[in-house]
This record gives structure tokens, C-alpha cells and sequence, in this order.
């Protein structure tokens, strides 16, 4: 977006579903990157989540990241009555998102067919939507974690630190690497552990599993990805709910 309008910002806003629960790290990006770009700044938080204080432990993820996440998008989408909503999803993420199209058109109910996509015949979208319905956009869609990369090495990309390895204390709960902060705190039987690591993904502090890595350089990380065997979302607890659990949020409303 920044190439294509150059020398002027983006003339959209950048907006920020938050849930309260995020990496300090990834806030501080957030804030440094729109201003640095110049772009102005939506941060939306759901305030009937707000008032009801959801949160994931006393509520559990599931509830927290429909209440937080998807009726927070949805409320968001409808207030400033966005036409396009651009996203960074891509098809090799997770198996529901490989039957995205490029242009997602949703109803408005924001709800999402999947049994009734678009066709997207070469680089041949369709735009055409009544007053109320919008499209998710994913212009990376057809790009891999490899491209990813090796595309933010060759653009000079600057990303938060947590992408790549630190060290820091770490707790192991149900398979899932968490690292230990404000939000994470170790259970009863949990062993804290200082491991380096570094995450893939980003979402909720409190679901983003880390992986054990001594990769602190783009290079390292590329030669890391090549081998990996697993897609980054991977290791994100909440898509461990169930086999349809990325699907089921979609179509009612989650990016």
C-alpha cells in the first residue's frame, strides 16, 4: 500500500481489533509503524466485552475470542461502514483460509460461505456488492511463509523483535510452548523454563505458542522455514479446539 501510493500514506485508515491481551511488543510496533507511515490509527475494542470484563480464563478462549475478536470486527466494520477490509491472511496458513478467495465477499450479516465463492478466473476479480456487504481482501494469499520473508529481506522490513529468538521463561501447557508474562502465569504441576525461542505467529499472548529457535536473523529464519513441517498457526491454541474451529469462527464473522 505504501508503494502503491507513494509519496502520499495510504489514503485508508489502519485499524486494530484488539482484545486487550496482546504482547506489549506488538502495541509499541503498532503505534511506531502509523506514525512512522502516517496513516491514521482505528484501535477498536468491543465495550460490552469491556464492560463485561471477558477475558480467556474466567470466560475461556473460545467465548473471549468471539466476544473480543469477531463481534468486535463486526462492530467495527459497521461503524465507519467500510466497503474493503484489508487482511495478511494467506491459503498456506491454515486448511479453512485455502478456500479463501482474494476478494471474500461477505453478506451482510458479515457471514461467509464458503459453498459460495467467487470465481477468480487469473487476476479477474469480482467488486460488485449491495449497500451493507463488503469484501475481506487478502492480497497475500498465494504467497507461502517463505515468500513472506524472503520478500521483507529484500524490501529492509522491520518487524517486532519477538519474531525472532530470545530468550525468556517459558511454560509447556497441553503441548504448547507460552512464554510467562502478565498474562500467563504458571499453573499448579507447570515448571517454568528458560528457553530460546522465538513465535511465528502473533495473536493473544495468552493462546500464541512460541517455538524452541536460535534463529535472530532474517537468513537464520529463511533457512528455518525451508525445513519447518508444520504451518505457523500451528502451535496457536485456539485453532486446537476442534478440526473446523478456524472455519466455524469464519463464517460468522472472524477475519
Amino acid at each position: 500500500a505504501r508503494k502503491a501510493f507513494y509519496p502520499s500514506p495510504p489514503p485508508f485508515p489502519l485499524m486494530h481489533v484488539d482484545t486487550r491481551w496482546k504482547f506489549q511488543a506488538m502495541y509499541d510496533f503498532r503505534d511506531a509503524m502509523a506514525k512512522e507511515v502516517g496513516m491514521e490509527l482505528i484501535v477498536h475494542i468491543n465495550p460490552e466485552g469491556i464492560e463485561k470484563d471477558i477475558n480467556p480464563f474466567d470466560h475461556g478462549s473460545a467465548l473471549h475470542t468471539d466476544v473480543m475478536k469477531t463481534v468486535g470486527l463486526k462492530q467495527a466494520l459497521d461503524e465507519h461502514r467500510f466497503d474493503v477490509a484489508f487482511g495478511g491472511a494467506r491459503r498456506d496458513e491454515e486448511k479453512s483460509r485455502a478456500k479463501e478467495r482474494v476478494f471474500s465477499f461477505r453478506n451482510k450479516m458479515h457471514r461467509w460461505d464458503p459453498k459460495n465463492q467467487r470465481p477468480e478466473l487469473w487476476n479477474v476479480f469480482n467488486g460488485r456488492k449491495h449497500e451493507g456487504e463488503h469484501f475481506r481482501i487478502f492480497p497475500l494469499s498465494n504467497f507461502t511463509e517463505m515468500d513472506v520473508w524472503m520478500y521483507m529481506q529484500q524490501e529492509g522490513i522491520e518487524l517486532p523483535s519477538l519474531y525472532y529468538a530470545h530468550e525468556r521463561e517459558t511454560i509447556t501447557r497441553d503441548g504448547t510452548i507460552l512464554a510467562v508474562s502478565e498474562f500467563v502465569q504458571p499453573r499448579e504441576g507447570e515448571t517454568v523454563e528458560k528457553k530460546l525461542i522465538r513465535f511465528r505467529t502473533m495473536g493473544d499472548a495468552t493462546i500464541t505458542g512460541a517455538v524452541e529457535s536460535g534463529a535472530d536473523t532474517m537468513d537464520r529464519i529463511i533457512e528455518e522455514v525451508a525445513a519447518a513441517r508444520q504451518t505457523e498457526r500451528g502451535n496457536r491454541a485456539d485453532d486446537k479446539r476442534s478440526e473446523t474451529a478456524m472455519e466455524d469462527r469464519k463464517k460468522e464473522g472472524y477475519f
